[in-house]
């Protein structure tokens, strides 16, 4: 495991809990506190965890919140209707995350399963920005966007600290 204790103890913080199954911490904030938690695909009281990918940074995850309550899913997911090219990116995106996870351990029950709705539909921005925070821009394109419209609004950014 590459998570610290002062890592887990940030974690607390920001969860208002302990975290289950946190093997990494995939991205942090410029001031090094975690912003995205690589978790395990089968936490440890046995559960199945589709949702490797996990925003945590409370700015972040506010950001996020605000999007989906003007129903920017919405928008995303009439432009997956209407853009081939988005929704054959959006496909794409779904095959790396579980290629991703699949490194971790394939629980039977999560076949198939990715997060945040692909590689269909835009389900929770969260889990989509935390994709692309954790592995870069150009591989999530729904993440992508999400992280442009949250620096244009400026409700998030990752290249400035507000923790």
């Amino acid at each position: 495991m590459t998570v610290s204790e002062a890592d887990l103890e940030t974690l607390r913080t920001q969860l208002g809990r302990t975290p289950r199954g946190v093997v990494d911490v995939a991205a942090r904030c410029v001031c090094g506190r975690p912003t995205v938690v690589r978790t395990a695909p089968r936490l440890p009281d046995g559960s199945p965890f589709p949702t490797m990918y996990y925003l945590t940074h409370p700015a972040a995850v506010r950001g996020c919140s605000t999007l989906e309550a003007e129903h920017l899913m919405e928008e995303f997911n009439r432009r997956l209707a209407a853009e081939p090219d988005l929704a054959a990116a959006y496909a794409a995106a779904h095959n790396d995350y579980l290629a991703r996870r699949a490194e971790l351990g394939s629980p039977e029950e999560i076949t198939g399963v990715s997060a945040g709705g692909m590689p269909n539909r835009v389900k929770c921005l969260h889990a989509l920005l935390a994709h692309t925070l954790a592995v870069g821009r150009g591989v999530n394109p729904i993440g992508d966007l999400t992280l442009d419209t949250l620096r244009e609004r400026g409700l998030w950014d990752p290249e400035r600290c507000s923790c």
